[in-house]
């Protein structure tokens, strides 16, 4: 059955049986997960990082930015969840998918290069006032 609505369970660990209408939360594992919306049943995993997906805690309701593209599954659903509201994204090209998926990578390997660069940047710190 087609979601509308989620609602949303803080957890450490996500369960091995999800239900449908409920989105996961662990803050320990920096993942959420759901089954898909679309009711096919698939598991879908969000990780929340930067380069990926941004959880808002609304304390009643939860949000999940940017949309959730499940192209790899049959049902190729897409939608964004707003304040605990599933709402329904337009159906994207093979051309539109694999362009949003560029575009995805490159956002996780600036993320990581950033990440990497700021870690560089404390150990040559750390070494510097560590000789003084």
């Amino acid at each position: 059955m087609r979601q509308a609505r989620l609602r949303h369970e803080y957890v450490e660990f996500i369960p091995e049986k999800l239900e449908p209408g409920c989105l996961y939360i662990s803050h320990r594992f920096r993942t959420a997960s759901h089954l898909c919306c679309c009711g096919c049943g698939l598991r879908v995993v969000t990780p929340l990082n930067p380069s990926k997906w941004k959880l808002i805690d609304h304390e009643k309701s939860v949000s999940l930015h940017p949309s959730i593209g499940n192209w790899n599954f049959p049902c190729k659903s897409h939608y964004v969840i707003n304040h605990g509201n599933v709402i329904w994204a337009k159906t994207m090209s093979k051309h539109q998918i694999a362009q949003v998926q560029r575009r995805d990578m490159a956002d996780a390997e600036q993320y990581s290069s950033r990440r990497n660069l700021l870690k560089q940047l404390g150990d040559v710190i750390r070494r510097w006032f560590g000789n003084k």
